[in-house]
């Protein structure tokens, strides 16, 4: 998965003060797609990983001056702490997905669940203080090998090419005591 946020804009409402929303663009499986989130979105995401995680530190919450420069430089560095939650974190959690409006596809690597709160006592411990396993696996295997057809069905009479790997593979299985051709 990469993430990046390209650019930001400033938003005018009627109900409260101008804010700004960032543009996250997220490439995931050779699909992109956009999200838009405010800071205050950001930062609520921080709170919530850092009990279940280790996290970047996040860009400070309060900008003073509302120039380009200063919110370039709360892009870029909004962008690292996206980028580094990703690179730092071999399983990332639930609540970062959902943030990215990624859907959750349990056979992919990054892509573990948190937020289940499995209490534990802890023997090591004198007192009696449960441990939270917030970022537990629920993922027993991966799939190994992915056919893109029927592996089971030779190649159509059509094909300039046979495909000699699933020959060879059926040929393998079925007819191990005969040479190959």
């Amino acid at each position: 998965m990469e993430v990046y946020i390209p650019s930001f804009r400033y938003e005018e409402s009627e109900l409260e003060r101008g804010y700004t929303v960032f543009k996250i663009e997220v490439l995931m499986s050779g699909r992109k797609h956009f999200v838009e989130k405010r800071y205050s979105e950001f930062h609520a995401l921080h709170k919530k990983l850092k009990k279940c995680i280790r996290t970047p530190e996040i860009p400070s919450k309060h900008v003073r001056n509302w120039v380009p420069k200063v919110l370039e430089q709360r892009r870029q560095g909004l962008e690292l702490y996206l980028q580094t939650v990703i690179l730092e974190n071999e399983e990332l959690p639930k609540i970062f997905l959902d943030f990215l409006n990624v859907r959750h596809v349990p056979t992919l690597p990054k892509a573990e669940s948190c937020g289940s709160f499995d209490e534990t006592e802890s023997e090591e411990s004198s007192t009696d203080i449960s441990v939270l396993h917030l970022c537990s696996s629920k993922l027993s295997h991966q799939p190994v090998l992915l056919f893109l057809r029927d592996p089971y069905v030779l190649p159509k009479a059509n094909d300039n090419f046979p495909n000699v790997v699933i020959e060879g593979i059926l040929h393998g299985i079925f007819y191990p005591h005969l040479l190959p051709r």
